[in-house]
């Protein structure tokens, strides 16, 4: 069975997402399953990723909005004649299933696909896999307000959700908007298929002397200081002003002779500047912005380093970086609610309600209590545990497989031999 995944939300910064789609192209090779992504690059570019596994870049502009380091497909690129690389490249795979991550410019795809309108591609399995909340992005980056929200309800229901047979979400607080969304008369399957945490988290984070000497260093903090790390995309959606109205209370109790708290932000994004100017005006010399770190050792090497790791979105779809805090041993202090819930809870982390006071709160009490610290941490590791990314694929795989029998007995398809798999044409070959 071929199963081919389409995104906008990949490049090489990026996180989540991509995390899921690349540990998928590995399962997808250890267990001999056809797997391939459909993702933006700068140019049409093909990457074979083991015998089974391909990714195939699509040359996409920069996004107008949002992100600009990101690159958007347009439905030009399965509609218009002469320019219709996806359809060309499904055309090529013939799929099983089509998965369709994105909610603005990919999943109309699934509607042609539904209809047929795309000649020589029988009709697939088409699954809308939900990494977000449409209602949260339309609240970070357009408006608040409860005209925008109710827009944003009526765009899922009549636009996006029925086009799909099966709907995925990565926690059941994504999925939640899902099945608000699915008129009584055009009901779909909604499954919870969260992802998961790499093995190399458990196997490689232990305290680095040399590399937390050199963030206090960097921090100006004493040798005695407690250092917090917050890690992510610094965009609109991830409420990350928290971080700084956190440090400024925690500063304020520094300032009466208590603990010497210092910040690491490790990521990028649109809002950094901004957050930099307000920490410096509001906890001047305690934050440290280290921009993205692509290197992976680099950044396990810093997990090993910190004290605390403190994640400030209320509204977190799921949140892999939380996850890997708590596998690697190291405190965790997040919002109350969101897709976190998914794992973390009163036994394995810190919940906070998302004011700088609760969060500010949470961190002091990590630091009183060493012993409920070493407890919920021996916690959080068997908790992860169980999010391992073997695992997980494994269970998103068998997932598919029931899919696809259900779609079958319902349309009485039958499965079609596996068909050539030429690259397509104009396409570099990375």
């Amino acid at each position: 069975m071929t199963s081919v995944h389409l995104t906008n939300a990949y490049h090489p910064s990026s996180g989540g997402v991509r995390t899921v789609y690349r540990a998928l192209l590995e399962a997808a090779n250890r267990l001999e399953r056809r797997a391939c992504l459909i993702v933006p690059g700068p140019q049409h570019a093909v990457e074979d990723v083991g015998a089974f596994g391909r990714i195939y870049y699509v040359k996409a502009p920069l996004s107008f909005a949002f992100d600009r380091r990101y690159r958007l497909i347009s439905p030009t690129s399965y509609v218009l004649p002469g320019r219709a690389r996806i359809a060309e490249i499904l055309r090529a795979e013939q799929p099983d299933i089509v998965e369709i991550c994105d909610k603005l410019s990919l999943f109309y795809l699934a509607g042609l696909l539904r209809k047929g309108w795309l000649r020589g591609i029988p009709r697939p399995l088409l699954v809308g896999l939900s990494a977000e909340r449409f209602d949260d992005v339309v609240r970070a980056f357009v408006s608040p307000r409860q005209s925008a929200q109710r827009l944003a309800a009526v765009y899922m229901r009549q636009l996006y959700a029925p086009l799909f047979d099966y709907h995925l979400a990565n926690s059941e607080y994504t999925a939640s908007e899902l099945r608000a969304s699915l008129a009584p008369h055009r009901q779909r399957v909604v499954r919870v298929c969260p992802p998961g945490v790499e093995d190399d988290v458990f196997d490689v984070v232990r305290p680095t002397p040399t590399e937390r000497a050199h963030l206090l260093q960097r921090t100006g903090g004493s040798r005695y200081a407690v250092l917090l790390l917050c890690a992510g995309r610094l965009s609109p959606e991830k409420n990350l002003p928290l971080l700084i109205e956190t440090m400024a209370r925690l500063t304020a109790a520094d300032a009466r002779g208590r603990v010497d708290y210092r910040l690491v932000v490790a990521g990028d994004g649109p809002l950094r500047s901004a957050l930099e100017q307000r920490a410096q005006a509001e906890c001047p010399g305690r934050v440290l912005f280290l921009g993205n770190i692509a290197d992976r050792g680099q950044f396990l090497r810093l997990l090993g380093s910190v004290d605390i790791v403190v994640h400030p979105n209320p509204r977190e779809p799921f949140g892999i970086a939380p996850l890997e805090a708590m596998a690697a041993g190291v405190p965790l202090v997040v919002g109350n609610r969101g897709g976190v819930r998914s794992y973390a809870s009163d036994d394995t982390a810190w919940l906070a309600e998302p004011t700088g006071e609760a969060f500010a709160r949470a961190v002091r009490d990590v630091v009183a209590h060493p012993e409920d610290r070493a407890r919920r941490a021996r916690r959080a590791r068997l908790k992860a545990e169980e999010f391992r990314f073997p695992r997980v694929m494994d269970r998103t795989f068998a997932l598919y497989d029931e899919l696809r029998d259900d779609f079958d007995m319902m349309t009485g398809c039958r499965r079609r031999p596996p068909a050539p798999v030429p690259i397509p044409s104009h396409a570099t070959q990375l």
